[in-house]
């Protein structure tokens, strides 16, 4: 160590001293915003640190009921056939009116795990997870229509044109994933849900965070395989070639063109990385057979399930997997007979759901992972078309696991029989900052300056439900 540092006697000599830490600190910079350029979706660091860093979406379409699922209403039953007294109040439904009747429900409930959390046996495989899940009893949204609904659900605004959720996300922190997509919808087989593709879309933001939508089915991502007779590297020729096309044109900073020339990076790396993702055979037949792949039924959902698990490994930020499109009958939307309906949703989705959940604790990973499972609003409490439930959005529920949350907790309340949320109520944009929160950024500076706004998921101001957290 040297026995006398010399400081400096002058702002003059303190700067000439300085000089070359500066100058390091200004190239890191221009090599930072440059390395952004090439790839906006680098990956960057949270406002602060970040219980999570990944979202997995188990968006079920239609409205699932919160009466058949997570909470259980006695008085339901010996309320059923009568008209609902006028001490619960009012609410605006779409085909409920004067003349509907309470509906009581034939699904059972019990307590579960070491939390002794309620859940109905229209969900045997959730049950056991019951520990993991804190139950948010009291959600409330503004619309009772389908698309409104799912446009909030999805970018706490009720029409289209707004970033959704993982749009956001991907805005906000990037990806870890250098080979996949940052943020991936995973569609129903049997159609969109009512208000299809732009509720899942980048609105305002950059093209670059728009979601990467696969397809149904065994092969979700098409053209993965290098045609024949072309070596990889010939095919990385031709992509550089192309980028230095694009960039040639590249007048300013233009999104749409930085967009496309992402996209044409992410799909050559996903045609030199990515393929065995999509191979799930390389799975063990145990982790198969947990996710119901192979059995009939749950084998769509399953793969659909398995794959979100296998791309929160790579890195992809937000992952929206869902069940429930195409109409009524083939969606969580019981207009004529809950107890069918709903039977069929579960058992396409019960297994797989709670699969996921089971395989991100054993392998570590869902201490890091959120996932978030529930629909655009639940059912009402009073029958339409005899033995059906309509769309209810003033009390209902969702749930939340990992990432932070506690586990085996039921939040908030609805009446005694489920009309309204009257405890502790979580609007859609309470969730949506206490995810922002979890994953390690203030909401007020997610945003983004939009025809003179700064514009942000939560709209004006959201509430981190800390009572819920860990």
């Amino acid at each position: 160590m040297p026995e006398h540092i010399r400081y400096a006697r002058n702002r003059r000599e303190f700067l000439t001293q300085c000089f070359c830490g500066f100058g390091a600190m200004s190239y890191a910079s221009l090599l930072a915003q440059d390395a952004k350029r090439l790839n906006p979706l680098a990956a960057r660091p949270p406002h602060f640190e970040a219980k999570a860093k990944s979202i997995i979406f188990l968006f079920q379409a239609g409205g699932p009921s919160h009466l058949e699922t997570f909470d259980p209403k006695p008085v339901l039953n010996q309320l059923h056939g009568q008209k609902r007294p006028d001490t619960f109040g009012k609410v605006e439904y779409q085909n409920v009116n004067q003349n509907s009747r309470i509906l009581g429900t034939k699904r059972t409930f019990a307590r579960y795990g070491k939390s002794g959390l309620e859940v109905s046996d229209l969900l045997p495989h959730q049950a056991k997870i019951a520990d993991e899940l804190c139950v948010l009893r009291s959600m409330h949204g503004d619309m009772v229509v389908h698309s409104a609904a799912q446009y909030q659900l999805m970018s706490g605004r009720v029409i289209p044109g707004f970033p959704a959720m993982g749009s956001w996300f991907t805005y906000g922190l990037g990806s870890e994933s250098q080979s996949l997509p940052a943020y991936v919808v995973m569609p129903d087989p049997n159609g969109a849900p009512e208000a299809g593709q732009p509720m899942y879309t980048n609105g305002f933001l950059p093209a670059v965070f728009q979601p990467t939508m696969f397809r149904a089915g065994k092969r979700p991502v098409l053209n993965l395989e290098v045609p024949k007779g072309i070596t990889m590297e010939r095919r990385r020729k031709t992509v550089d070639f192309i980028r230095q096309l694009n960039e040639a044109n590249l007048l300013g900073e233009d999104a749409e063109f930085a967009a496309r020339i992402s996209a044409y990076d992410t799909a050559f790396r996903m045609q030199t990385e990515a393929p065995e993702i999509f191979d799930l055979s390389t799975e063990t037949q145990e982790t198969r057979d947990l996710y119901g792949v192979g059995k009939e039924g749950t084998d769509d959902y399953g793969r659909r399930c398995l794959l979100a698990r296998r791309l929160v490994e790579k890195g992809v930020r937000f992952i929206c997997v869902v069940a429930g499109g195409g109409g009524a009958d083939t969606e969580w939307d019981a207009h004529n007979d809950i107890e069918k309906n709903h039977l069929r949703m579960a058992g396409l989705t019960d297994q797989p759901t709670a699969a996921l959940v089971t395989d991100l604790k054993r392998r570590g990973l869902l201490d890091s992972t959120i996932v978030l499972w529930g629909g655009e609003f639940g059912r009402s409490p009073e029958s339409e078309r005899g033995n059906g439930r309509d769309h209810h959005n003033t009390g209902f529920t969702m749930w939340a696991a990992g990432g932070g949350f506690k586990g085996g907790l039921a939040y908030g309340a609805t009446d005694d029989i489920g009309l309204k949320a009257t405890v502790d109520p979580v609007h859609f944009r309470d969730l949506h900052a206490t995810l922002i929160h979890q994953m390690g950024l203030d909401q007020d500076r997610l945003s983004f300056l939009h025809q003179g706004r700064r514009e942000r998921l939560t709209e004006v101001h959201g509430r981190v439900i800390k009572e819920i957290l860990a």
